[in-house]
């Protein structure tokens, strides 16, 4: 079985998405048989990174509330990633494109890190209060999952993997992906000399 996962690194609901997952996959029996790929999608491609715009304000002026409306939503989703055990402190989040992140999660996958790279980027932007669009702070993200320093600052310094970000994308609106996270579950079966897939 194959799992493909649409989601960005700054959508609070994927990170909590991917623990809630993790936690049903532990009790799936054929679990070592199930491989997950992780897609791009921005849910706001044209974010601007903003490290001085608290997350309360920033979604408060999105969404045209007030700051309190703002703040108050935060706790919900707080709240909710507690009972998954995430601790998520919006307080010191960087408002910031999540591009370049999208670009560095490709390049893991390319050397098959894909879930690691989505995993320390959410508890950077979550819980770490990191700016995952600031390079040197991508690099160290991409070392620390085991990628090669150089590899990563060539690829931040060029263009490289920004096909590979599209393509996701692209493929999330032929799929008709309007917000993550989305899960899309294909199962493998088996037929004498052919095999065939079967969208769950």
């Amino acid at each position: 079985m194959k799992v493909d996962i649409w989601s960005d690194v700054r959508c609070p609901f994927c990170y909590i998405g991917k623990r809630k997952f993790e936690a049903a996959l532990e009790q799936f029996e054929h679990k070592d048989k199930v491989e997950v790929e992780w897609h791009s999608y921005e849910l706001d491609p044209h974010a601007e990174t903003a490290p001085e715009i608290s997350s309360y304000d920033h979604l408060a002026n999105r969404y045209g509330r007030s700051r309190e409306w703002a703040i108050e939503t935060h706790e919900h989703v707080t709240e909710t990633a507690a009972a998954v055990g995430l601790d998520f402190n919006f307080d010191i989040s960087v408002v910031a494109n999540s591009f370049d992140a999208h670009r560095l999660i490709q390049l893991a996958k390319s050397m098959g890190l894909g879930d690691e790279a989505e995993e320390q980027l959410f508890k950077a932007h979550f819980t770490d209060g990191i700016n995952i669009s600031d390079h040197q702070s991508l690099i160290e993200i991409g070392t620390k999952i085991g990628l090669d320093k150089l590899s990563v600052q060539t690829m931040l310094n060029g263009t490289d993997f920004t096909d590979e970000v599209r393509y996701d994308e692209n493929a999330a609106q032929t799929i008709g992906i309007k917000g993550v996270p989305f899960l899309y579950l294909i199962r493998n079966l088996l037929y004498q000399e052919h095999n065939h897939r079967k969208r769950f």
